[in-house]
């Protein structure tokens, strides 16, 4: 039941983790993508040989989306080779150590700008095509540090819990046009962005524990929500804050 066969999606930070095991996913209910990385070609490469063998479409695109430029040649790329887009998954975002009195000012302006002015430069760029089909799916990847905060993470929990208030502010905006606008709220995964802490054992048995499903999930977990509400099976759902955390957080 779960198609998106022929559509578009555009997902950032799509190289790894998340992003990556989301492209696979959604090429193998049928849609084509387009990923963007940052800077490791040699992963993205790899994932678009696999969604090849899938026998989907996968372009990929080196781009810094939190300038206003790039955000607008990956929609512009994707109006080119497949000229249409469905989907758009905001993905990319960087998840760094800071603790206030002590945090540079370019470490708050970097993840600001990576994870919520990219966030913010990808919608922008892409809404006016989605409007013009009159149909399109925005999912943004916040995280539960946007809905209780998280300490000596404050500059990352601010850009995600700017994501969320941006997501419900679209959703409303935005669906006159049948565009929908949700976001996925991960805990802990296990993926590149968080192994460096994971490496620690004790924490993660304490990671674990906090976790009623009781284990620390992968990026495929996360990809399958995502795929969801990439989904028509989603359609009367906008707004929403679709949290992926094994009931560690219990908040909406």
């Amino acid at each position: 039941m779960i198609s998106l066969e022929d559509q578009v999606a555009i997902i950032t930070g799509g190289s790894r983790g998340i992003g990556a095991a989301t492209a696979v996913l959604f090429a193998k209910a049928g849609a084509n993508i387009l990923l963007t990385y940052a800077r490791n070609e040699k992963a993205a490469k790899e994932v678009q040989e696999e969604i090849a063998v899938l026998g989907r479409k996968c372009i990929i695109l080196r781009a810094n989306v939190a300038k206003a430029k790039n955000a607008k040649k990956v929609v512009e790329k994707a109006m080119q080779k497949f000229g249409q887009i469905d989907i758009l998954v905001n993905n990319a975002g960087i998840w760094t150590h800071g603790e206030m009195g002590k945090m540079s000012e370019e470490i708050w302006n970097e993840t600001m700008e990576i994870n919520l002015n990219g966030t913010f430069h990808m919608i922008n760029a892409v809404v006016p095509y989605m409007k013009k089909r009159h149909f399109g799916k925005i999912i943004n990847i916040s995280s539960t540090a946007g809905q209780r905060g998280e300490a000596f993470h404050s500059h990352y929990a601010a850009s995600k819990g700017a994501i969320i208030s941006l997501t419900k502010s679209l959703s409303t905006e935005l669906g006159n046009y049948n565009i929908n606008v949700n976001s996925v709220a991960p805990g802990w995964v296990d993926t590149d962005l968080s192994a460096e802490v994971l490496r620690n054992q004790k924490f993660v048995e304490e990671a674990r524990k906090g976790i009623p499903i009781g284990r620390i999930p992968t990026a495929e977990d996360i990809a399958g929500p995502i795929l969801f509400l990439a989904c028509d099976l989603s359609r009367h759902i906008t707004g929403e804050i679709l949290n992926v955390n094994g009931g560690s957080v219990l908040v909406g």
